[in-house]
């Protein structure tokens, strides 16, 4: 890898963008279904992992965009330096996470409760989302823009809800109960309360936050938003409407003179206060009031219905009760728009990390495959593949988000070691992971890890017998 001069910080209103989109993929599942469903079985007494796996996830963030502050390319790429395979393993993973249509489905179910639909009229219309999906990302001159204006919006949105929330939908009781999130610390971590397996907790502290795969394409979305050395690669544009570029997205490593690394050093603590205050800050407070609208509504309650989201439809049937008919539509309406559009954030970032893996690897030095048009495929092949398993009748929302958040999760232990391996050996000595930041990747490894062994031991005794 070459050496380049990286460009002065800009301001951070100027940079802000990356996280804003990775919050918006953020409330969807994990905040919006998969943390209510478990305060609806245990109480807040779980609450305190999702913390921590926000904040766990916080540190992972940034040391996936200090790979790409320092050279341009993306984390993954940074890993097929370290062992050529890792591109194709973990392209794989991301397809195999995102493949089943789980958020298109849940948004679609949860706006059928508005509606009153069945369930055959919503897989219908989670089948136009995807292709909806698969219209705007593809149609767009520079597709980062398009999701940065898109995403930004719905955490707009989701921040006044959230606000609203917070005066009107908890109770006296959740308030009271607060306390039990941090004197219930370390529950969980041996027997499971209620009647929630591993598989569940594994998913939801995979999705606290992103999770999964995504965290991964925050490289790729600051290398499009001009972030440090990724000003020097081409956006991704649309092979019909936007200006596409041949050459693969190959990196230059910072120049390790004292004027770069100044420069390099505003970059890291913008990016920091960006991550922080977006990212952080937004993802805590939904899943935390989101949670607490499921304890004042639904915990310890019989819930009448049937299918994978009963505790959403009796949780927006709740606060009509107790807050208002329109609250209860609102609840259903932003839930089903934002889980919508983290269908889309997620096809984009599958796309993403697809096309670069492909192009930077495999078609380096061809003309025909472009980024753009690997991603252009790879947007149209998630639609169709999605659509074909909604028709098939698979088509349980919780079912669906469970397997691709076990499958994140397992990939987020892997990943979380290869970004200790990369960011300590493959970067100058001066910009290198070390100090405080190592032992927090290195707890990440432990707490993913100790998670996925579970889910192994629980699956291996049932094989077993």
């Amino acid at each position: 890898m070459g050496y380049k001069d990286i460009p002065s910080p800009l301001p951070l209103r100027k940079v802000i963008g990356p996280s804003l989109i990775l919050t918006g993929l953020a409330i969807s599942s994990g905040e919006y279904i998969l943390w209510p469903y478990i305060t609806a079985e245990a109480g807040l007494s779980l609450l305190w992992l999702a913390i921590v796996g926000v904040t766990i996830q916080f540190f992972l963030n940034m040391e996936i965009e200090r790979w790409t502050l320092a050279t341009g390319e993306t984390a993954i790429s940074g890993f097929v330096r370290l062992w050529k395979p890792w591109g194709l393993i973990m392209a794989v993973a991301a397809f195999i996470t995102i493949m089943w249509p789980g958020w298109a489905t849940s948004g679609a179910a949860t706006l059928g409760f508005v509606f009153g639909l069945d369930p055959g009229a919503t897989t219908w219309i989670a089948i136009i989302a995807l292709i909806s999906i698969a219209i705007t990302l593809t149609a767009s001159p520079v597709v980062y823009n398009t999701v940065e204006k898109l995403e930004g919006f719905k955490v707009v949105v989701v921040l006044i809800f959230l606000l609203i929330a917070i005066t009107t939908a908890i109770s006296a009781e959740a308030w009271g109960d607060v306390g039990t999130v941090f004197t219930s610390i370390g529950t969980g971590m041996g027997e499971l309360p209620g009647d929630l397996s591993p598989t569940v907790v594994l998913g939801a502290l995979a999705f606290a936050g992103a999770g999964a795969l995504s965290n991964l394409a925050q490289s790729n979305w600051i290398r499009d938003k001009g972030y440090g050395m990724g000003s020097h690669i081409p956006k991704i544009a649309s092979p019909v409407t936007g200006m596409d570029v041949a050459g693969a997205p190959l990196g230059h490593m910072v120049r390790q003179d004292e004027a770069n690394l100044g420069r390099f050093r505003g970059w890291w603590k913008i990016a920091n206060i960006e991550q922080l205050v977006t990212f952080w800050g937004m993802t805590i407070l939904s899943i935390s009031v989101l949670s607490m609208v499921a304890y004042s509504t639904i915990y310890g309650r019989d819930l009448p219905g049937t299918g994978d989201l009963v505790f959403i439809e009796a949780m927006g049937e709740t606060l009509k009760e107790t807050v208002g008919p329109w609250f209860g539509t609102l609840f259903w309406v932003v839930g089903g728009f934002g889980l919508m559009l983290s269908a889309l954030a997620n096809v984009d970032y599958v796309s993403r990390v697809i096309a670069d893996v492909l192009k930077t690897v495999y078609l380096q030095t061809s003309t025909r495959w472009t980024e753009s048009r690997i991603y252009f495929i790879c947007v149209w092949g998630l639609a169709a593949l999605g659509t074909t398993i909604l028709l098939s009748g698979f088509n349980q929302p919780l079912t669906l988000l469970v397997i691709s958040a076990v499958i994140g999760g397992v990939a987020m232990f892997v990943y979380t070691a290869l970004l200790i391996k990369l960011n300590r050996t493959a970067l100058p000595k001066a910009i290198r992971l070390k100090g405080f930041r190592l032992g927090a990747m290195i707890f990440s490894v432990l707490f993913y890890g100790y998670f996925a062994a579970r889910i192994l031991v629980a699956y291996g005794a049932q094989f077993l017998g």
